[in-house]
């Protein structure tokens, strides 16, 4: 059950990834995630209200939670900024495969952290997804986004390594709360954050250019909420692996890989489809090994 979980939530991933590239191409960044925050808000407010009227905080009542889950809030807050910047610049058919490397440190965090032990098949699967990684920073070189000269490609490393530490730490978190909770809370941190960061920015005059309503900022929302619905509750579940379950969330890349060439006509198709097939395996290997 809680690789089915994780495969819809990579198919979520997918869209909530074209609606990103939809929502800040040409957009104010900081306005198009605070928006994507209070909307996720909203979304879980039913979950905060349903505690708070049986005189709950929720979370146990412990402020030891609230305050373990604002501190997710700014690991994913972190790595959200800086994967708007990135998926803003650089190509989708690069920016998702980047993204795809988050399961390599989530991996190690695992066996160090966790203790999980995988099999061979899921080995297989893992060094697979290595080397698509190696050959989508090839392709990425050609295309003017070299690791020594874009700061746009290292923003999208950097959200990828805070993600891959969100990501083991929802492992933790859930051991202790109820996933809908854990949700619901952090959206609301989130926001809250968000509003700081953004009140701050108009106040330095960094605030960036104009911004412009577009309906795809909604789809955000409503495609990481689901997604993320889906795998905080394949996490819950037992047995299940934060390494697999990344590992096969990353399969979202298919889904904005193929927006990418068929609708944005992006270059390089053909070595991309040879990298995409490689984590297409990889990822088919993880999911047999599963079972």
């Amino acid at each position: 059950m809680w690789i089915l979980l994780a495969v819809c939530s990579a198919l979520g991933l997918g869209f909530y990834d074209i609606m990103k590239k939809l929502s800040v191409r040409g957009n104010n960044v900081p306005t198009v995630l605070l928006l994507n925050t209070l909307f996720g808000t909203l979304l879980m407010s039913p979950v905060i209200a349903g505690c708070l009227l049986q005189g709950s905080v929720g979370l146990g009542g412990f402020i030891t939670g609230h305050l373990q889950i604002a501190l997710k809030a700014v690991i994913v807050l972190s790595s959200w900024v800086l994967g708007y910047f990135a998926i803003k610049h650089l190509p989708l058919t690069i920016q998702g495969p980047i993204n795809a490397s988050r399961p390599v440190i989530v991996l190690v965090g695992a066996l160090l952290v966790f203790g999980e032990r995988l099999n061979l098949l899921q080995w297989c699967g893992i060094l697979l997804g290595f080397a698509s990684l190696y050959f989508i920073s090839r392709i990425g070189a050609k295309e003017g986004f070299s690791v020594r000269s874009s700061r746009w490609l290292w923003m999208s490393i950097g959200a990828t390594c805070l993600g891959a530490v969100s990501a083991l730490y929802d492992k933790y978190l859930l051991k202790s709360y109820e996933p809908l909770e854990v949700q619901a809370w952090y959206s609301l941190y989130q926001f809250l954050l968000m509003s700081v960061v953004v009140l701050v920015l108009k106040r330095t005059g960094h605030f960036g250019g104009r911004f412009q309503w577009r309906w795809t900022i909604v789809g955000i929302s409503l495609f990481l909420t689901a997604a993320d619905l889906a795998y905080f509750y394949a996490l819950s579940l037992p047995g299940s692996m934060i390494s697999v379950v990344s590992m096969i969330r990353r399969g979202s890349v298919m889904v904005s890989f193929f927006y990418g060439v068929i609708i944005l006509r992006e270059r390089h198709v053909r070595a991309k489809l040879v990298d995409l097939a490689l984590l297409a395996v990889s990822l088919a290997l993880l999911i047999i090994g599963s079972e």
